[in-house]
């Protein structure tokens, strides 16, 4: 008499609540590769209002109404650290993603870091020719905003992250403004509309992830 033979494992039907593991391990991976908005929206809108209102307090007191040397660094400071956080949780991010997006992911990562540099050398460039301590101020803070802005536009266009394509253009147009309006004035507005809209796109993003876990 033959023995039937005992199915193999691959053969057995798969247990639901494995399958269910399964698709909850998948959606994890998922979500790890995601760029969090919260982290990026809260580590500029943090160092922007913290950064802008030293800016503002050290040119107040000033009487070319520009900012000191340990104001700045403050600044400086505080956007270096900014822009490291960013990198480093764009780049863990898409560690464990092949292929295009993760190229995409440490391009725009470096984007970052080329596009402060590049503002830098502006700004020395037109310090070097002679320019205003006000006019330097207007400059170098309107080219930052005209960075981070269109950067923010083209994570969100690489991503279809609908808030964060939105709060670059309210970081360009803040930006504009804030070069209108003129220094010291525009520190505040920078702090206030700029920071301020950051931290605002921060609280919305965790307000809308606990409600669409």
């Amino acid at each position: 008499m033959t023995v039937p033979p005992v199915p193999a494992d691959d053969d057995a039907p798969l247990d639901p609540r494995a399958g269910l593991d399964i698709v909850a391990a998948q959606e994890r991976r998922v979500r790890d590769s995601e760029v969090d908005e919260r982290v990026l929206f809260g580590v500029w809108g943090a160092a922007w209002v913290v950064g802008y209102l030293v800016q503002w307090w050290s040119a107040s007191g000033s009487p070319t109404g520009t900012t000191s040397g340990p104001a700045g660094g403050v600044f400086g400071l505080l956007m270096a650290t900014a822009m490291v956080v960013t990198v480093v949780h764009l780049v863990r991010r898409s560690r464990g993603v092949r292929g295009t997006s993760r190229t995409v992911g440490a391009m725009y990562g470096w984007s970052w870091f080329l596009g402060f540099a590049a503002q830098s050398a502006i700004v020395a460039g037109v310090v070097n020719a002679g320019a205003p301590p006000r006019v330097v101020a207007v400059v170098a803070n309107g080219v930052a905003c005209l960075v981070v802005g269109l950067l923010y536009m083209a994570g969100g266009t690489l991503w279809r992250v609908g808030p964060f394509y939105a709060l670059g253009v309210w970081l360009v147009v803040t930006g504009a403004a804030a070069s209108v309006v003129g220094m010291p004035a525009g520190y505040l507005v920078m702090a206030g509309a700029g920071g301020g809209g950051m931290l605002l796109g921060a609280a919305v993003v965790a307000v809308r992830r606990r409600s669409h876990p």
